[in-house]
């Protein structure tokens, strides 16, 4: 099974792979739980494996491409109403919680890019070697998915403006 410092990539890992896994799913409980499978899966196959973290990172996204083709079909249950933001001084959360949700309506593969590009922090190469492709396209789904980014987030400020704002100056902040 296991061994050779597979519970000591774990410990120390684990809390960037479970980061990585929420932006990926949006959700703590699928995040823990992808990476959950995901690891039982690096576990199998752990003596054979040269480098682990690009290993493991590509595994989270091809665990998470898999189930999100198995549920497109399904019916969309959300734990949280989707609710207008309040404006306080706590807006760098709701800031977040709208790009997060803006992050969850791009298509897997561009999000993958998104997530291993800037949250990830990774290179264009490294991202075309993790997910398998060229850094042609990684630069084409990073392009495309922060177009659609923009798009998601000026509408959802466009439907948060209170009724008096005449134009973007009303906003409390910029993401982009």
């Amino acid at each position: 099974m296991a061994d050779d410092g597979f519970a000591e990539f774990v410990q120390a890992r684990y809390v960037d792979l479970l980061r990585m896994a929420f932006l990926l799913t949006g959700s703590n409980l699928e995040a823990e739980d992808l990476l959950q499978n995901a690891l039982l899966r690096v576990m199998r196959r752990w003596n054979r494996i040269d480098d682990p973290v690009p290993y493991v990172r590509r595994t989270l996204i091809n665990l998470h491409v898999d189930r999100w083709r198995r549920q497109r079909a399904r019916e969309l249950i959300m734990s949280v109403v989707p609710d207008r933001p309040v404006h306080d001084p706590a807006d760098r959360v709701s800031e977040r919680e709208a790009l997060l949700s803006a992050l969850r309506t791009l298509p897997p593969r561009a999000r993958a890019v998104i997530v291993l590009r800037y949250w990830v922090d990774l290179t264009e190469s490294e991202t075309a070697a993790t997910l398998g492709c060229s850094v042609g396209s990684v630069k084409s789904h990073a392009s495309r998915g922060l177009a659609r980014l923009r798009q998601a987030l000026a509408a959802l400020s466009e439907s948060d403006r209170p009724a008096e704002a005449n134009g973007l100056d009303a906003l409390p902040g910029r993401l982009w």
